[in-house]
């Protein structure tokens, strides 16, 4: 019984992978410097997880920027915008965030995580053409012989969209038979190098699938398994239940499955059964939770990993998923009190925790007796702390009333009442939030945690910040201001740092996309708010100005979705305590006299369940939890939430349903397309569809803006319809974003011309 992986996190300890990138962008430094260091960190990677006992490595799940990428460039799929890039690692990063004259790929959520993948373009004139460079050198650099990893055929072809100006109604998957030969032909090339197996990932069949697409995964695993001189072939599915792809990929030739038995997942072991097993296939059982920090409960894990044993030829343990998720070693949190460190598995635990139910299987439960005491007792602590269950804050959900989750009047009074408050001019221009985050800001931080620097020494230096930040927007013209958010670190930890109930940690470092990387936070217990969180920021900025300025929060949703949530409760009710902690907060903003108040709910759709049967009651209580936060003011307060990054469609009517009175989403980089579809929906309520694609260096043009403006006008009039950037630019530097708001109010200047 062998210990394995899909795959382990790319960034280094020290995020080393994130410096050499930058370093690279920035010119400081060359190719070779950055290919040397990423060099460097596979290997150490690959002894990290020989030495922790994994008896089988993977290889090529390491990238610079992200495996779809990676994949679209192994295929040959290269926008024409791109073709003429001539250098590779170039062309590579500019097909990720865009250069002056082209731009980037898009982008959106990994499945219901909060990894961002680029999205592969694809047309009917594609042609693939292989190059099997990056797996080959990754697979002959190892110096063993590794399980080499890929995105799946059928997955890469679902993932991604029809390029610019192909016909309506074209499919991607369509290419499958185009696509075929490249991985048959890659198939060989890793088999001339030496590989025994090798990895398909293909997480889209754990969604809902149409007969269709269900027959052209059985078209594709039978050809390439019959392809004579190939590597034993594992198909890798993650995150919920194979369902009707279960038997479709069992009726193959493949050799292995691997399969999550986690969460939702777990259902995958009454399929199996119920269908009689893999007969004559190995099965890699994912029964480590590899999206949480929860240490495993190894002895239900090990009476899973007994059922499965007489339902397969052989198994082998694993995580659910790549450990690409979850930060790289709970060690390194030398500030955490050892108790509760005792309660958490990184990346580094979870191989602990694989590499011994492998050996429970193999040598008995005796031979880990003493694990497994030591992982009772820490559960058991778990359950007994103090910190984890707050009578006060249960009695407060349980007396939530129905009307506590609705503004007291429709929105056509409410907008009367905000429109005569705020006095604004048609298509009024504003930003989503954060304003660069820049280095001294950043040293400030640290400058604080350290004892460098006193609180009123911070304070100051923070207040000098916003009174910048306002007076630049002020001097660009926009209509409702921001104060910046320079005192925040993140939009979910900033808050979880003053929530009772949750835990921040300081080196749980997660890839979210590239190189930006995130620490969320734990919630570990019942969450309350001790005091208020933002008011004196938010009151010290409207202080400065005679317009409007906003208060900025992020909501239960992408709280909860940001965090390593709670695996002892419901996340309903985890959503309601979050919910009322933030509803305090607006009450006191909205008492403070800040006229509009933005809760942010980026996660709404990231979090919506794989399968189509568990979606109404998790969109009911995600709703309940937002209306829950933003209903106790009055209807001179104007409501905001913000979403981005995630195709929007399957919960247009949930959108609707949180009654904000305004909404931003993301529309930049997929051509306005959400608009059409709020206007199909009947949105009713005002919109602000991203003119800006701030995940990208370039510089839109006034007449870009104007045009995406124009196109939303086609579908929203102009007294509904605001104008903002797709999202926040705490990731961009300041002559970018005073040359793009310069171009946005001058864009909407023209346009207001035209009305």
């Amino acid at each position: 019984m062998a210990a394995t992986v899909y795959g382990f996190p790319r960034q280094g300890v020290n995020r080393e992978l994130k410096k050499a990138v930058e370093s690279y962008w920035s010119g400081a430094t060359d190719a070779d410097t950055l290919l040397a260091a990423a060099r460097e960190l596979r290997l150490q990677r690959l002894a990290q997880l020989r030495d922790a006992g994994i008896a089988e490595i993977p290889s090529n799940d390491f990238s610079l920027y992200d495996h779809m990428l990676d994949t679209a460039i192994m295929v040959g799929a290269i926008p024409a915008r791109h073709q003429a890039e001539a250098d590779r690692l170039d062309r590579y990063f500019a097909m990720a965030r865009g250069t002056a004259d082209a731009a980037p790929l898009e982008m959106t959520k990994w499945f219901d995580t909060n990894y961002h993948y680029l999205v592969p373009e694809l047309g009917p004139g594609t042609e693939f053409r292989l190059d099997a460079t990056k797996p080959l050198e990754e697979f002959a650099e190892a110096g063993m012989v590794t399980r080499p990893v890929l995105v799946g055929p059928v997955t890469f072809l679902l993932l991604a969209k029809p390029e610019p100006g192909a016909p309506a109604g074209f499919e991607p998957l369509r290419l499958l038979d185009r696509l075929l030969p490249c991985y048959a032909e890659l198939l060989q090339d890793l088999r001339a190098a030496g590989a025994e197996w090798v990895q398909l990932d293909e997480p889209a069949l754990v969604t809902d699938q149409p007969p269709a697409v269900l027959a052209a995964a059985k078209r594709a695993y039978d050809a390439l398994s019959a392809e004579r001189s190939r590597p034993k072939i594992l198909v890798a599915t993650y995150f919920d239940r194979l369902g009707d792809a279960l038997p479709v990929l069992a009726g193959t030739a493949v050799e292995g499955l691997a399969m999550d038995f986690t969460g939702p997942a777990a259902a995958n072991l009454t399929d199996l059964a119920a269908a009689g097993g893999i007969p004559g296939k190995r099965l890699v059982a994912g029964v480590v939770d590899g999206r949480n920090i929860w240490i495993a409960d190894l002895p239900a894990a090990l009476s899973t990993l007994g059922t499965l044993l007489g339902l397969a030829q052989t198994v082998d343990v694993s995580a659910s998923c790549s450990l690409l998720h979850v930060p790289i070693d709970v060690t390194l949190e030398r500030d955490l009190d050892p108790q509760l460190a005792g309660w958490f598995a990184f990346a580094a635990q979870k191989l602990q925790e694989i590499s011994t139910l492998a050996k429970g299987l193999t040598d008995g439960r005796d031979a880990i007796a003493g694990q497994l005491q030591v992982n009772a007792a820490r559960r058991a602590a778990r359950a007994a702390s103090p910190i984890v269950r707050v009578d006060a804050v249960r009695a407060r959900v349980t007396a939530v009333r129905d009307t506590d989750r609705h503004r007291a009047s429709p929105y056509d009074k409410r907008r009367q009442a905000q429109h005569e408050r705020l006095a604004l001019p048609d298509l009024p221009t504003t930003t989503i939030g954060s304003f660069p985050q820049t280095a001294s800001l950043r040293k400030a931080r640290a400058a604080l945690r350290s004892g460098a620097l006193t609180a009123e020494a911070y304070d100051q230096a923070m207040r000098e910040e916003i009174r910048s930040v306002v007076a630049e927007q002020e001097a660009l013209g926009l209509d409702v201001l921001v104060h910046g958010e320079p005192e925040r670190n993140d939009m979910v930890q900033y808050f979880a740092e003053q929530l009772n109930g949750f835990l921040a940690t300081t080196h749980g470092w997660v890839q979210s996309y590239g190189t930006r990387y995130v620490r969320p936070p734990i919630i570990v217990g019942d969450v309350s708010r001790p005091e208020p969180m933002t008011v004196r920021w938010s009151t010290y900025a409207q202080s400065l100005t005679r317009k409007p300025v906003k208060g900025m929060l992020t909501g239960p949703v992408t709280m909860l979705a940001w965090s390593f949530v709670r695996d002892d409760q419901p996340h309903a009710d985890t959503a309601a305590q979050v919910a009322l902690a933030l509803r305090d907060e607006v009450a006191d903003l909205a008492a403070a006299g800040i006229a509009a108040i933005q809760v942010d709910e980026p996660a709404l759709r990231e979090t919506l369940p794989l399968r189509q049967a568990g979606r109404a009651a998790y969109l009911a209580w995600a709703v309940e939890s937002f209306r829950l936060t933003t209903s106790g003011v009055d209807d001179r307060t104007q409501i905001h939430t913000h979403m981005c990054y995630a195709e929007f469609g399957d919960v247009l009517q949930a959108i609707i349903d949180m009654d904000a009175d305004v909404i931003s989403l993301e529309a930049a980089r997929s051509n306005m397309a959400i608009v059409d579809d709020l206007s199909r929906a009947s949105y009713p309520n005002e919109v602000g569809p991203g003119v800006w694609d701030i995940h990208s260096p370039r510089v839109p043009s006034v007449d870009e803006i104007a045009a995406h403006l124009r196109t939303a006008l086609g579908s929203f009039p102009a007294g509904r319809l605001w104008v903002n950037p797709d999202c926040g630019l705490k990731t961009r530097g300041y002559p970018e974003v005073r040359a793009t708001l310069a171009n946005l109010v001058a864009a909407t200047r023209h346009v207001r011309a035209e009305l």
